[in-house]
């Protein structure tokens, strides 16, 4: 059986989010996409497979500072994402998410914030969790796969909105 342990630390405090509705989304992601490799690993030591997942939902400028130290990009982004596993059967990854550019989308695609931060938690684990969007035929497949997600959590469509 699979165990997801989540943290989210809320330093933005101008967007309502249902943090449990957020937990069990990481939760049915990692569920859902993280059983094969890690599944594999775990028959092997009989052990449990184990993620801990932590997010941080920043600002404008504190993402701009992550991206700055960590990737050496000086720009403001919607999700930052690292895998930060050091053992196969126990995977660990942080999300550093950009609430203040949440509310911009938010408001000009038509949706509520709290689903544009649930798409970009989204976004940032499925590439923790091997997807990939360097072509446009996977940008497409992990945006419809996002989508189809985020409708399964209550979010409704929100890239494709």
């Amino acid at each position: 059986m699979t165990k997801v342990v989540v943290q989210i630390n809320k330093d933005f405090v101008d967007i309502d989010v249902n943090l449990s509705k957020l937990k069990r989304l990481v939760k049915g992601i990692c569920s859902r996409f993280g059983q094969s490799d890690i599944d594999k690993e775990c028959s092997k030591s009989n052990e449990a497979a184990q993620y801990e997942i932590g997010i941080a939902i920043v600002d404008e400028s504190e993402i701009k500072r992550a991206n700055k130290q960590f990737l050496n990009r000086n720009v403001s982004t919607d999700c930052l994402s690292f895998d930060l596993s050091e053992e196969a059967n126990k995977k660990a990854f942080e999300l550093i998410v950009n609430a203040e550019k949440a509310l911009k989308e938010a408001a000009l695609r038509g949706h509520s914030a709290e689903a544009e931060l649930a798409l970009y938690v989204t976004h940032g684990l499925l590439h923790n969790l091997g997807f990939d969007d360097s072509t446009n035929s996977r940008a497409k497949e992990m945006h419809d796969t996002e989508d189809e997600i985020l409708q399964q959590h209550g979010y409704g469509f929100v890239y494709n909105s």
